[in-house]
């Protein structure tokens, strides 16, 4: 019994590591048949099915090794189509695989580098595809190897995103740099792709298109996720770091939002993707990262890929169901067969020359041992295999394990190099107290100030939210309304229907009355007729009974007529009585279907009452909400008018200016929606059910009339006081008038008479005074702009001649006074000052040349001054940039007058000779805005502007060893000191230094000072600039007092030419 028991186990383990076998085995034909029509050589697309059960092989092993150990066996070096489509099943493999398929492919990351650098190396279309997919697939693994919390798939939340990147700027600018070089892989791969191919119809549908179109579908989903990680980690740098240390990151980003964009739309025009894809739309222009507001604008783009309606054709032999193997059958059989074969021997004895049980036994032994002998074979294989991963995973995990170590010894390292540079900062922060002082109490204001714009913000936010939830109940309600008047007209039709049936029934009623009563007529002439017959035969018989016996026969026949007329009266008589009870009952079960059509409209009528009562109440209910409506977002807008008047008081505003050109712009846009708002009243008195429209222009209205409050009394900041006093007044005043008209339209009494007039006025007043304080300086002579460039580059020119005529005079007079080795060291920097104005010269007539042509080629019909007025801003940085080189020239000459006459420094040449270069540098940009690319002349204005500054060059070497050369170096002699004068010495020496040191520091404080205000001065308009500059200024824009009155600085005018004011930085754009 113990035998017959176990029986069942051993075979359903053997039926289990059997069916385990066949199963792996199929398996793996399966993805060898996969893998062998996916990447072929055939120019025709990948098709999804077989890289969908390539992708699930990975999921079922956990990995990608099947996968690889298939495909290094493929001859990727013979067909670069094979190359390509191995690539693209990759690259799909990468996206939507186990994870651990990163790893696997990593193993084999320098076979992708061997096949990519053998295609690249070879003309081929198809190996340039290989190159660009093989660099492509190297980076995507390298870059998510290093950030492992990243899928390959890309598909990551911010959070970890922001998590990936961490807090230490250092690894968000790195991160971001490698999202960068992802990008550029992608876009690159792209763009060769598409310019490859002609975008015509027919290509993008014949078989050869689609198989270079299709991997950029993937490159199409890889693409949108890394712009949405560049958007938000430029925002994140932006917020830590200056603007000026990202530009580069900026023009990056800026490359590749125009090239993804230009991606996007030609492929969105091409009909291979508009069935199997939906590209995303890219805004017109990039994110503004220098305005961290900018970053609620973002919208994340996203990718829809549509489910496939069309099934797939089955192939022969690849689509075919499974096997089942299945043990128990053939066992059950086998058992099943056994004991008949005995009972037949048994009863009719062996056959001749058969076997016995026993050869029997051996047979079935022999077999069952060649079966476990394969069943052994399969055993080792797998086991075989198994060893082989777990290998390559022991050498996977002890590369991790080296990489953990190399890591542990980088960690420790920098943590020394930490350490020391902790305790660097310890000794530096002895010495930089007050630097830290100063530091925190201004980050202390900047928390302030950003914890008062986040508030602003989420009041904004909940504004927003509010006046989006106050819009969809709005919708909800009219909704509401087309119901019911939906409802009302079922209820009219079906009014309408009843009433026709009512009728039709009262017309077939009568219908049936009239046919009745023609039949009951009818009856009654035929009744007549019978009657006046009996009477006629009565007659007869009365006359005839005068004849005697003979008409006895007769008589008795009519005796029978007689008496059988009398049964048919009398039948006729029971029809008529059954006609009139049939008429009866008609005639009542008509008076019944009439009360029940009038209860029935009477119902109907009551429903009907109801119904309008109920629209009625929704009528009045909508016209409530909408008032209700129309009152939040009043308050709403007085909340951020309210909110606008605080900030005239705040002391942290005071710091805040504006410019009177934005405060125009505001103040327009406000009169804009004043308008708009009066409109929307109007309508609103109209149809008081839809307060849409007022709802609209009031939060439009809020958030304009509060900026012009806002940047009103931030202009006041940097007006004069007369000025100031008025606009500050109006800007009350206008927040006093729209309160005003806010709170009559709060209240249903006074909405009929609320008037936007006067709040019109007061934003008038400040628009007047806003164009009061503009600058006039730049509009009064814009016709004589061209006169001016003219005057300007002669005078620079004759600026320059005079210097070359006088460093001349300068260098006969050295000769006459000088000899030896000063007499060398001036002649060396002499010559080389006429060197660089010879050069400075050179590109003076380069830039009128190239002026010329700008002028010649942009004009068009207009004149050349129309040209220069028309172009005002280019032509003041021209004329600056002249003046700036003219200066520089003068102050050259004067520099090395004093040198030669030993009462200036070498320094002052140094320095003249860097403002040179800087000047000459501003001249070719000036220059540069609206030259043509190709331009000769332009070219030749950069080889002059090169050689100003080699030639500057020369001036700074020659000043510096001329400098040397007169410098006279003793030897230091310490023999005869004792070591109590020795550290005397060492000593005076010690307190000398850090007398220079602060002297230096104070040196470069002065100097920042100095060009900030030189900044400043060349920013603001022309009556301010000659207040600071302590001129005498007109008395009617006194100057505003200032807490800390600054000691005016003397500007002297040069001999030749005067310094101009450098214009800002977008002066040229």
């Amino acid at each position: 019994m113990n035998t017959i028991r176990q029986v069942p186990s051993r075979v359903k383990s053997r039926r289990t590591e059997t069916n385990l076998g066949a199963e792996r085995e199929h398996f793996d034909k399966q993805q060898l048949s996969s893998i062998s029509k996916a990447i072929n050589a055939t120019e025709t697309p990948v098709k999804e099915k077989h890289a969908r059960r390539i992708i699930l092989g990975t999921h079922r092993e956990k990995g990608a090794y099947t996968f690889w150990s298939y495909a290094l066996g493929l001859p990727l070096a013979s067909s670069s189509i094979l190359s390509w489509k191995f690539c693209h099943v990759l690259h799909k493999v990468l996206r939507d695989g186990h994870h651990n398929s990163l790893q696997d492919c990593m193993r084999h990351h320098s076979t992708l580098i061997e096949i990519g650098t053998l295609w690249g190396n070879l003309h081929d279309k198809y190996g340039q595809l290989v190159a660009l997919y093989a660099k492509l697939l190297c980076t995507k693994m390298e870059f998510h190897v290093k950030h492992a919390e990243i899928r390959p798939n890309l598909e990551a939340t911010d959070e970890v995103l922001e998590r990936t990147a961490g807090t230490d700027i250092n690894n968000v600018f790195q991160l971001t740099v490698e999202v960068f070089d992802y990008m550029d892989t992608e876009l690159r791969l792209a763009e060769t792709v598409i310019r490859q191919l002609n975008t015509s119809i027919a290509i993008s549908t014949l078989t050869s298109g689609q198989c270079r179109l299709a991997p950029l579908i993937q490159v199409i989903q890889d693409c949108s996720h890394l712009y949405h990680f560049t958007v938000k980690l430029l925002f994140k740098l932006h917020a830590c770091l200056p603007a000026d240390t990202l530009q580069g990151h900026r023009d990056r980003f800026h490359d590749q939002f125009h090239s993804l964009k230009s991606f996007f739309n030609k492929a969105r025009d091409m009909l291979y993707f508009k069935r199997l894809i939906q590209i995303p739309k890219l805004p017109d222009s990039p994110p503004n990262f220098l305005h961290a507001a900018s970053l609620a604008k973002h919208v994340k783009p996203v990718v829809v890929i549509p489910d496939e309606d069309e099934p797939e054709q089955q192939d022969d032999d690849d689509d075919d169901p499974e096997p089942l193997i299945e043990v128990s059958e053939v066992t059950t059989s086998s058992v099943q067969a056994q004991p008949q074969f005995d009972i037949f021997d048994q009863t009719f004895g062996p056959p001749n020359g058969g076997f016995d049980d026993r050869d029997l036994q051996i047979d079935s032994l022999k077999r069952d041992l060649e079966m476990l002998r394969a069943e052994l074979e399969r055993v080792k294989a797998e086991a075989q295999r198994y060893i082989t991963q777990l290998k390559s995973q022991i050498n996977s995990l002890e590369a991790e394990l080296e990489e953990q170590r190399a890591q542990k010894q980088r960690a420790l390292v920098e943590n020394e190099q930490l350490r020391m540079e902790l305790e660097a900062t310890r000794r530096r922060n002895a010495e930089h107290e007050n630097v830290q002082a100063t530091f925190s109490e201004a980050e202390k204001r900047a928390q302030a100030t950003e914890q008062r714009y986040n508030k602003l913000k989420e009041k904004h936010t909940e504004l927003v939210s509010s006046h989006a939830e106050l819009l969809r109940k709005s919708a909800d309600t009219v909704k509401m309304l087309s119901a019911t008047q939906q409802t009302q007209e079922e209820v009219e039709r079906t009014k309408q229907q009843l009433s026709f049936e009512v009728d039709r029934i009262k017309q077939e009623a009568d219908m049936r009355m009239e046919e009745q009563k023609f039949e009951l007529e009818k009856l009654r002439r035929d009744l007549e007729e019978k009657m006046a017959e009996v009477t006629r035969m009565k007659a007869n018989l009365q006359s005839n009974e005068k004849v005697g016996e003979q008409l006895n026969s007769s008589v008795t026949a009519l005796q029978a007529e007689k008496e059988r007329l009398m049964r048919s009266v009398s039948e006729k008589e029971a029809e008529l009585s059954s006609l009139r009870q049939a008429a009866q009952a008609q005639q009542s079960s008509l008076q019944q279907e009439r009360e029940r059509s009038s209860r029935e409209m009477g119902d109907l009528q009551g429903k009907l009452q109801e119904k309008v009562s109920r629209e009625e109440q929704l009528k009045q209910k909508l016209l409530e909400e909408q008032f209700v409506l129309l009152q939040g977002t009043v308050t709403e807008a007085e909340n951020i008018i309210q909110d606008a008047v605080a900030k005239l008081d705040d002391p942290l505003h005071v710091r805040c200016t504006s410019s009177p050109d934005y405060l125009i712009s505001r103040a327009e846009a406000t009169l804009g929606s004043i308008d708009k708002v009066k409109k929307g009243h109007t309508d609103f008195l109209t149809n008081m059910a839809d307060a849409g429209g007022l709802v609209r222009a009031l939060t439009q209205f809020s958030h304009l009339a509060a900026d012009t409050i806002i940047n009103g009394s931030a202009t006041a900041h940097m007006a004069p006081t007369d000025h100031a006093d008025r606009l500050t007044e109006n800007c009350r005043g206008c927040a006093t008038q729209s309160l005003q008209f806010l709170k009559d339209l709060k209240a249903k009494a006074t909405v009929q008479r609320a008037d936007p007039a006067s709040i019109r006025i007061v934003v008038q007043k400040i628009l007047h005074l806003g164009q009061e304080l503009r600058p006039k300086g730049m509009d009064v002579r814009q016709d004589e702009l061209g006169d001016l460039v003219d005057k300007e580059m002669a005078s620079t020119s004759a600026a320059i001649e005079e210097a070359v005529r006088r460093i001349d005079e300068m260098m006969n007079q050295a000769r006459k006074d000088t000899s030896g080795v000063k007499l060398e060291v001036n002649e060396r920097i002499l010559n080389s000052c006429t060197d660089l104005m010879k050069a400075i010269r050179l590109l003076v007539l380069a830039s009128t040349d190239l002026q010329k042509e700008i002028v010649e080629s942009g004009r068009g019909a207009a004149t050349i001054k129309e040209f220069y007025a028309r172009n005002s801003r280019w032509t003041e940085g021209l004329i600056s940039a002249s003046k700036a080189v003219g200066w520089g020239a003068t102050q050259m000459v004067e520099s090395a007058d004093k040198v030669v006459l030993h009462t200036g420094k070498y320094e002052e040449l140094i320095v003249c000779s860097h403002e040179i270069a800087a000047s000459t540098a501003q001249l070719v940009a000036a220059s540069k805005v609206k030259a043509d690319r190709n331009s000769k002349k332009l070219t030749t204005l950069q080889q002059a502007s090169r050689h100003v500054n080699e030639m500057a060059a020369n001036v700074v070497g020659s000043t510096k060893t001329g400098l040397e050369h007169l410098e006279d170096k003793d030897t230091m002699d310490f023999s005869g000191m004792s070591l109590i004068k020795l550290r005397k010495e060492e000593m005076e020496s010690q307190v000398k230094v850090l007398e220079l040191e602060s002297q230096l520091e104070n040196e470069r404080l002065r100097l920042g000072e100095l060009r900030k205000k030189h900044y400043d001065i060349a920013g603001i308009p022309v009556e301010q600039m000659s207040e600071g500059n302590g001129l005498t200024s007109s008395p009617a824009h006194p100057s505003p007092s200032s807490p800390k009155p600054s000691k005016p600085a003397v500007m002297r005018k040069p001999a030749l030419a005067q310094k101009p004011s450098i214009p800002p930085k977008n002066m040229f754009k």
